[in-house]
């Protein structure tokens, strides 16, 4: 039996990667909190507090980023236009209350000047690229996005516990449904692609949580990761390293898989050190100048 302390703690944990309204943006309550609250069991008060605990510390970590004069002049010289649509898709890690992209969208808005950005998170926990392929059309393309970023293989290279010799999605399969939604994306995008790479897991933190369908191994993701490194477009952390070699568990939450507020931070440093350099764009096997 958990004490409240700890059910406190699987409570925000849960909120923290539950987004009934990406996942079931059909359902007419899905949109009212009320709602929401009733459904996952809790008071309307308490839901409230959870959310406004995540966007405090997005706003907060924003803020830690703007200190930075490295990340400042180089904020100034990102490829963005005002009015641009950015869109996400992506997978378990990407779709979080708190984390690169919400950090990445407050920290935008807060330094560049008018500021009028239209941000679209369509990441979606728990998805394969498979699933992310189908809904490509609905979720990203209907926005006429500008700038479109990709968070994938986190779900795809699992191994689910009943089945471990084999992956939720096969390399192969990977590569193919990256293939498709990067031929449908470019056809309509002006803008590179920006692709971001998968983090090795904390293999011996990630067992110990019973919520997981799944392990995840960097013997195996890595094969992911070299997958995406060679699509066209930006690459972020090609070799996967950002959080430290091997990965550092204070940029990881305590379950090795998802990553804290600091390795956010990284992932978001990363992004906006690449887009405002004058690093090609890479264009498979090949380096082209944008």
């Amino acid at each position: 039996m958990l004490n409240r302390e700890e059910k406190e703690k699987l409570l925000d944990y849960l909120i923290q990667f539950l987004r009934p309204e990406k996942k079931y943006p059909l359902l007419p309550g899905v949109s009212d909190p009320e709602a929401v609250a009733d459904f996952i069991g809790i008071e309307y008060g308490e839901y409230q507090s959870i959310l406004e605990n995540f966007e405090k510390q997005v706003k907060m970590a924003s803020e830690e980023l703007l200190k930075d004069e490295e990340i400042l002049e180089a904020i100034d010289k990102l490829p963005f236009e005002n009015n641009d649509t950015i869109v996400l898709i992506g997978d378990s890690v990407a779709d979080d209350r708190q984390g690169w992209f919400q950090i990445l969208q407050n920290a935008l808005n807060l330094h560049v000047e008018k500021a009028d950005f239209k941000w679209v998170d369509a990441s979606l926990g728990g998805e394969t690229t498979t699933q992310a392929m189908l809904r490509l059309s609905r979720d990203v393309l209907s926005h006429e996005p500008d700038w479109v970023f990709l968070a994938f293989g986190n779900d795809d290279a699992q191994r689910p516990h009943i089945h471990e010799s084999r992956t939720v999605i096969s390399l192969a399969e990977f590569w193919e449904n990256l293939s498709t939604m990067e031929e449908a994306l470019n056809l309509q995008l002006e803008n590179p692609l920006v692709w971001i790479t998968p983090t090795p897991p904390i293999t011996e933190m990630m067992v110990e949580v019973p919520l997981f369908n799944g392990i995840l191994q960097e013997e195996v993701l890595q094969e992911y990761r070299e997958v995406i490194a060679g699509k066209t477009g930006y690459i972020v952390d090609p070799t996967g390293s950002r959080m430290g070699n091997p990965p550092e568990a204070w940029n990881y939450m305590s379950d090795g898989f998802h990553h804290s507020i600091a390795g956010h931070l990284i992932t978001v440093k990363e992004i906006i050190k690449l887009l405002s350099s004058d690093a090609p764009v890479h264009e498979g096997s090949k380096v082209k100048k944008q």
